[in-house]
């Protein structure tokens, strides 16, 4: 009994010293297992369901079927969603990034499987998305559940919500080093030793949980053999400034066409334009139909006459100009199903749209490049190396498109032009967008958590929780006699006038009646309106913290109102809102 409890208190010890630094590593360990775990559960549900659903089916004989199944399983999603988890699932890794910036790190329970079952019954039933970003979503909040019981600091939670993610990536493509960056470009964690160990942890364990679950299979999978050619440089450099062009119109056209949707206030008319819209598309493009995970590996081993052949567009001959206007229809109407699927209440996110965007684009390309250029490259490698520019373009994450390629291939022989393709992508995405699809909305907001540790520090804080609302309030028509009163009770020295509708007419401080206050013959004549002053600015409670750091530089004051439309909410001091920079510093710096 008494070694067993010392074993205990041993074990114990060893885990939480020092600094929770062992148990966040045993803790990497066991979200990155976990969320392999998931990844695996997902990929296999989806793909048991659709074939379920088109065993016996092809898209040319009774393609009816694949226009109906992605509405009835968008209508499946909506109830469950509606009916079992009542609450927001989609756009899974915004909703990490909100997460780690306004909710403390803390993701609901619930996201652990729900995002699983929503997803398996978008995609399972066609829906035009991917699975990646409710993975993340699952193995995020399965780091997050873990840190939060074990009452970790925010600093380590939200390390192993990176965790998560690292492994969810990891595991569903077998890419530890992708899943890793991901994690460290797009969730925008800290490029530190304390925090990239476990993320490494996590992300090996789950592509070697994912090895053992679902063997040498990758969900792409493709080995380059041929050697780098150098004069082949100048076609990379034209298809990263397209891919980058690409990718901004997909940006652009998947963020206006939700804007859309989400204006559709009743849900079932938003199902079915969704719905509708979405089997228009599949009717022309049966590519949509799904992730689009199968076009690309039509595409990859050279089959893409049996692409074109599937759809409407071959019956009207296999001309050039048809074949290429299949193509690029493909590439520029990829945004609008996978906008129309998660519009409509489907679950799903934009990486895999954003792959099969990238393919397609590197094919068209290549098509084009090769009938008038006469240019010597495999097309495939324009597909793979065309992915890894949208990818870059989208999400504004270039290494994450370099190394997924990378290992996709098995190798490293397209380093170059990947590294080619996919910076030329950044830089002419960025042109025209400074955040990421992932990033923007957030952004807009001041809840963007960036690697700048100041404005990451000033995006977690909450100045709002430091408002003083306990200020005792006076009148302009208040006597200075009565002022003395309020004076005497109050351990402040500031005392906001205000009207009867609680509107701020001016402020008195304590220095302003200092030298008359005990004058007594004047407690009946001088009234708080001739002691007032108009303070040198004002602050609405929705104003961003940045916004409020500015005005105290400008103003040069120490205390300021905080209105809510005019109406007095109370003063904002600005020692306290350095003294919470300091704490959150401290949370969010090493340890």
């Amino acid at each position: 009994m008494f070694v067993s409890r010392k074993l205990k208190n041993s074990l114990v010890r060893f885990l939480v010293e020092p600094g929770q630094t062992r148990l966040v590593y045993l803790l990497s360990f066991l979200v990155g297992l976990l969320s392999a775990l998931a990844a695996a559960v997902l990929k296999n549900a989806i793909v048991f369901t659709n074939r379920l659903l088109t065993h016996g089916i092809t898209p040319e004989s009774e393609s009816y079927f694949y226009l109906i199944y992605p509405a009835a399983g968008m209508l499946l999603t909506v109830l469950f969603v509606k009916y079992i988890v009542k609450d927001n699932i989609s756009h899974g890794v915004s909703r990490v990034l909100y997460a780690i910036s306004r909710k403390k790190s803390k993701l609901r329970t619930h996201n652990t499987w729900t995002s699983i079952v929503a997803t398996t019954l978008t995609i399972g039933f066609g829906g035009s998305v991917g699975a990646e970003a409710p993975i993340v979503l699952t193995g995020s909040s399965i780091g997050s559940a873990l840190g939060n019981y074990f009452r970790l600091n925010y600093r380590n939670v939200t390390l192993l919500i990176g965790c998560g993610a690292a492994g969810a990536v990891a595991g569903i493509f077998k890419a530890p080093l992708a899943g890793i960056v991901f994690t460290l470009e797009v969730l925008l964690l800290d490029l530190t030793m304390s925090s990239i160990v476990p993320l490494m942890i996590s992300a090996v364990t789950a592509a070697t949980v994912a090895y053992f679950l679902m063997g040498e299979k990758v969900l792409l999978s493709f080995s380059v053999v041929e050697a780098f050619n150098i004069k082949n440089i100048p076609w990379y450099l034209v298809l990263g400034i397209i891919t980058g062009l690409v990718s901004v119109l997909f940006s652009k056209t998947t963020l206006y066409l939700e804007r859309q949707y989400s204006k559709i206030r009743n849900t079932y008319v938003r199902l079915i334009t969704g719905g509708a819209a979405l089997a228009l598309l599949i009717f022309f493009f049966p590519p949509f139909y799904s992730e689009g995970y199968d076009t690309i590996r039509e595409l990859l081993e050279g089959r893409s006459l049996t692409v074109f052949e599937n759809s409407p567009f071959s019956g009207f001959g296999g001309t050039f100009a048809v074949y290429m206007l299949f193509f690029i229809g493909l590439v520029l109407l990829k945004a609008v199903a996978s906008s129309s699927t998660n519009g409509a209440g489907g679950v799903g996110g934009i990486f895999a749209p954003t792959l099969f965007t990238g393919g397609v684009t590197g094919f068209a390309v290549y098509i084009i490049l090769n009938q008038f250029a006469g240019i010597e490259i495999a097309d495939n490698r324009f597909v793979l190396v065309g992915m890894a520019g949208a990818m870059a373009g989208v999400m504004h994450a270039p290494l994450t498109a370099i190394f997924l390629i990378a290992e996709i291939t098995g190798g490293y022989a397209l380093l170059i032009p990947l590294i080619i393709t996919s910076t030329i992508s950044y830089v002419t995405a960025r042109a025209f967008q400074s955040h990421s699809i992932y990033h923007v909305q957030l952004a807009e907001k001041g809840e963007l958590i960036t690697h700048d540790k100041d404005k990451a520090v000033l995006t977690l804080m909450n100045w709002k929780s430091e408002i003083e609302r306990d200020l005792i309030k006076v009148r302009a028509k208040n006597t200075l006699g009565e002022l003395v009163k309020v004076i005497s009770k109050s351990k402040r020295n500031i005392f906001p006038v205000v009207d009867q509708y609680n509107i701020l007419e001016g402020v008195v401080l304590l220095d302003d009646v200092r030298e008359i206050m005990f004058k007594s013959e004047l407690y009946d004549t001088v009234t708080v309106r001739e002691l007032m002053r108009i303070p040198p600015s004002y602050l609405d409670v929705r104003e961003s913290i940045e916004t409020v750091m500015d005005t105290f530089e400008k103003t040069g004051a120490w205390n300021l109102p905080v209105l809510d439309n005019g109406i007095y909410v109370g003063f904002i001091s600005k020692s306290r809102i350095y003294a919470k920079y300091r704490e959150l510093l401290l949370q969010f710096s090493e340890e």
